[in-house]
């Protein structure tokens, strides 16, 4: 690593939904050189810019080779991939002696009680436990919430179904959430591998990687109930209440009737399940920055401008992103 400084990165899901935000944003930094890691014979392509490096799974000593003289690993994969892909990645990061790494968090804090109950934690924080019990790269959590543009395109993950112009309410659609775009993650994770690594000249108050070592980073675009998530989507599309159909539940309510239909297979019970949990009335398990502190100020984030990240969610949902993604349908 050059003294001070991050210089080559490597990481995982690149040409990915949050993954290629990241890469953009590293890119603009014009400083880094970024490698994807990508699976022998895939047919994604990052940018031109970006080194590939080919690796199987299968196959540790590839994932070690590629890893070798990086100062970063990154990775970003779906909840839905083969837990271990986790595990082998840092195992290999920890013997090519890679001194940080951001882990597969890219949510809420997997700490917090509500991750737990939502099914997503437990395999976070065995991730973060081996890195540290390998002893040779620190980590770095980025919690920045559920991805603003995707969520509230999805089915229903908001409660709000923008194609069929119907919402569901949570306990009245008060409770609120942070939420982040894409943009404000990629520029994030960008910001904070440009830090120096420690404080130069030992003055102690510097933001630094040393900052952060073995902790997380909190970052939000918005603060959003439901109501204000409506708002803001009848704003962009020139509608109001009367041309939405309404109709309410409680978050637990939501919650339960997800779970049931996680157990019967379902994933988007599984996403109902985890992404009502954030919105139980009373709690702050999506609101870390009233108990744990905002990062966004610390890493030079902007304020971003509310309609037209909801008019990006508009076009998403025009576009069935979600049916094209899936493979169709669980817009319930």
């Amino acid at each position: 690593m050059a003294s001070n400084t991050i210089k080559n990165i490597a990481i995982v899901g690149a040409t990915g939904q949050v993954g290629k935000f990241i890469v953009s944003a590293l890119l603009r930094k014009n400083k880094f050189n970024i490698t994807a890691l990508t699976r022998t014979g895939s047919s994604t392509r990052p940018p031109s810019d970006v080194r590939v490096s080919n690796v199987d799974y299968d196959k540790p000593d590839t994932l070690t080779e590629a890893l070798k003289n990086q100062d970063a690993l990154i990775i970003t994969m779906s909840v839905h991939a083969p837990q271990d892909q986790s595990s082998k990645l840092i195992e290999a990061a920890a013997k090519a002696g890679v001194p940080w790494v951001l882990p597969n968090e890219f949510g809420s804090n997997s700490n917090s009680q509500a991750a737990k109950d939502a099914g997503i934690a437990i395999p976070k924080i065995k991730d973060r436990e081996l890195i540290e019990k390998l002893g040779v790269s620190s980590w770095i959590g980025v919690a920045c919430s559920f991805w603003y543009e995707y969520s509230l395109a999805g089915p229903m993950l908001y409660g709000i179904d923008i194609a069929k112009r119907e919402v569901l309410w949570f306990d009245g659609g008060k409770q609120k959430i942070h939420t982040s775009t894409w943009p404000q993650v990629g520029r994030a994770v960008a910001n904070l591998l440009s830090l120096p690594v420690s404080a130069e000249g030992g003055d102690g108050k510097s933001v630094t990687l040393d900052s952060y070592r073995n902790r997380f980073v909190y970052i939000s675009s918005f603060t959003l109930s439901q109501r204000e998530m409506l708002d803001a989507v009848e704003r962009v599309t020139g509608t109001n209440d009367s041309d939405w159909k309404l109709s309410s539940t409680t978050a637990e309510e939501r919650y339960e009737d997800g779970r049931k239909r996680m157990m019967q297979g379902d994933r988007v019970g599984f996403a109902h399940a985890m992404y009502s949990r954030y919105f139980f009335p009373g709690e702050k398990a999506g609101l870390y920055g009233e108990t744990d502190g905002l990062d966004n100020e610390r890493l030079g984030l902007q304020e971003e401008d509310l309609d037209e990240a909801t008019k990006e969610s508009v076009r998403l949902a025009d576009g069935e992103y979600f049916a094209k993604l899936f493979g169709g349908g669980g817009r319930n």
